[in-house]
């Protein structure tokens, strides 16, 4: 009987675990061309968005943005802490406006997409550097994991949502995260 039962948990459950994964950029089975499409659009979409972040580019991101955005900065929350800061639209389009520009760099990687019709979900990485003042700390090169949302809306793709959901982390300087 032990036996029995654990041939069918082996060849059962990995199947039926399989068939719940949603299609993802980084999932092992194949995605259908459209579905191709999609993931690529928004990876595309949050490259381009990031780079507006360090251009300051507020044109670009008022577009890109919802109305009701949020972004939740910190991974206190995840602790029953609080986050080091929500910013809505308005207050994230003000820090990012400001000159000279809060970041040097911010790139992405390790980014999956799970798609849910023209509803993307988006895991992954960003490392970036603050740009430094005469007053702050050299906080050097550092990273978030995060979680955000998109939908696409007459055609194009708006963020909905960021949270942080570990960070931010400090990146030892090396020459390999050196910039």
């Amino acid at each position: 009987m032990r036996t029995w039962l654990v041939f069918l948990l082996v060849t059962i459950l990995p199947s039926a675990v399989s068939a719940q994964q949603p299609q993802s950029a980084g999932a092992q089975d194949a995605v259908s061309p459209s579905d191709a499409a999609k993931i690529a659009e928004v990876i595309a979409f949050e490259k381009e968005m990031e780079a507006a972040v360090v251009r300051g580019d507020v044109k670009f991101l008022d577009r890109a943005l919802s109305a009701d955005f949020l972004f939740t900065h910190g991974d206190g929350w995840t602790a029953g802490g609080a986050p080091l800061r929500v910013d809505t639209k308005q207050t994230w389009l003000a820090y990012v406006s400001q000159q000279p520009s809060p970041y040097v760099y911010r790139e992405l990687d390790s980014v999956q997409v799970e798609l849910h019709g023209d509803i993307a979900i988006t895991y992954g990485r960003y490392r970036y550097q603050p740009r430094q003042n005469s007053s702050s700390v050299n906080s050097g090169h550092l990273y978030v994991w995060f979680e955000r949302v998109y939908a696409k809306r007459n055609g194009q793709w708006q963020h909905l949502s960021h949270r942080t959901v570990r960070g931010p982390v400090r990146e030892e300087d090396s020459p390999k995260s050196a910039r």
